[in-house]
């Protein structure tokens, strides 16, 4: 997934399709963001540009589109985060400056990602 920024409305578009098990409708997504007083081709546009920038997905069912992200919400951020990374000239000196701003919950969940990282190695790697 190429991460693509989100203007305000997009994210919270990409909210009310994070919260849903299901795809959901522009109709839908117009309703759940309704407390914005959009109009509904508004919704519709922004939907379109997000699958343009590819973080959502739809298909037809009957006469509606269906949308659905293309991935979770902590994908995106985690994306967000390696693109930061990448504007870094020096990614070590980066990641020790974000190291010491996490909470130590954040810390012990970093360390037992790495430990368990460490342990399934990918096919074709040497140990």
């Amino acid at each position: 997934m190429e991460v693509a920024r989100l203007g305000e409305l997009e994210r919270a578009v990409m909210e009310v399709l994070w919260a849903r098990d299901e795809p959901v409708s522009v109709r839908a997504v117009h309703a759940a963001l309704g407390d914005r007083g959009l109009a509904y081709t508004t919704v519709m546009t922004v939907l379109t540009r997000l699958v343009g920038k590819g973080l959502v997905q739809r298909r037809r069912e009957g006469r509606a589109w269906l949308y659905r992200p293309v991935a979770g919400r902590e994908a995106y951020v985690a994306e967000l985060m390696l693109e930061a990374l990448e504007l870094s000239g020096d990614r070590g000196s980066a990641l020790v400056h974000f190291a010491k701003s996490v909470t130590s919950d954040e810390a012990d969940a970093l360390r037992q990602a790495l430990q368990q990282g460490r342990q399934v190695k990918p096919q074709g790697e040497q140990t």
